[in-house]
């Protein structure tokens, strides 16, 4: 996924990163004159078969193991802007052995900065690259699994591709499952097994009292189908809608179970999205 991104966007900033906004300047100087001179970014990034990236050599003064220096002088002058995030990934993939313990932090800090990603994702957007736009801003999310902005925006793209109707993310991904969420009575409810899976707990059946049970870090919550009647750890708790089978599926009220379970539940109400993290 991330190697998908790093190349979409690579080639939409070597095409309209901003009407040139991304210059490097690189100080050069000889007998003659002193004068700086500005030097174009220039990504010559190709989308093969096999999904190889190469820098023009003439841009970077690419001599072997050495055309790491013209990146790491580039990458000062659009360090925050969606190219940053770009060359970042270039210079770890390509020349990790040539850096620095310390450049490395700075790179992988620029790399996964959630802006930038962000920043990448609205300009495939504006290119009519809905599809790609939403690949990175899913890892805009993934940088960042708090910020409801970033699933506002993912939310937003969704709506154009014409995917509609209640989203879930646990820790910035989506869960796979076979009835989508829904709202009842007020209330999100979202298949049980998916959530709980995701959130890395046991999940048991008993057809004799027609009840599910998650267990998960010495907690256990236990609802009845179709009963507003639940147990954390043994003791009784009310819910506000009970939990139900939709299509084969059981479904359980999303902010109950999430919370019994230490989890933090947000919700996005503009995209109707469901934010479940690990805090």
């Amino acid at each position: 996924m991330k190697k998908r991104w790093m190349v979409i966007a690579s080639c939409v900033l070597a095409t309209s990163l901003m009407a040139g906004s991304a210059l490097a300047k690189s100080e050069t100087s000889n007998s003659n004159e002193g004068k700086s001179e500005a030097v174009k970014v220039n990504i010559d990034l190709k989308v093969k078969t096999d999904v190889k990236e190469t820098v023009t050599s003439d841009t970077y003064g690419d001599q072997g193991h050495n055309g790491y220096k013209g990146l790491l002088n580039a990458i000062d002058n659009v360090k925050d802007k969606p190219a940053g995030a770009v060359l970042a990934e270039l210079l770890l993939t390509k020349y990790e052995t040539q850096l620095t313990a310390e450049q490395k932090a700075e790179l992988e800090a620029i790399k996964e900065k959630e802006a930038a990603l962000s920043v990448v994702a609205d300009l495939l957007d504006k290119n009519g690259s809905v599809t790609d736009a939403v690949y990175v801003q899913k890892e805009a999310i993934l940088a960042n699994v708090t910020n409801l902005d970033s699933y506002k925006k993912l939310g937003k793209l969704y709506d154009k591709l014409g995917k509609k109707g209640v989203k879930l993310y646990v820790n910035g991904e989506e869960p796979t499952f076979e009835v989508a969420p829904f709202i009842r009575e007020g209330n999100t409810l979202v298949p049980f097994r998916a959530i709980s899976e995701a959130l890395k707990a046991t999940v048991t059946w008993n057809e004799e009292d027609r009840s599910v049970t998650v267990t998960r870090d010495g907690i256990t919550v236990k609802l009845f189908i179709d009963s507003k009647t639940a147990t954390v750890n043994g003791k009784e708790v009310t819910l506000e809608v009970p939990a139900a089978i939709e299509q084969g599926s059981t479904v359980v009220p999303v902010r109950f179970v999430s919370e019994a379970l230490k989890a933090a539940v947000k919700w996005e109400a503009e995209t109707k999205s469901v934010v479940i993290y690990e805090e």
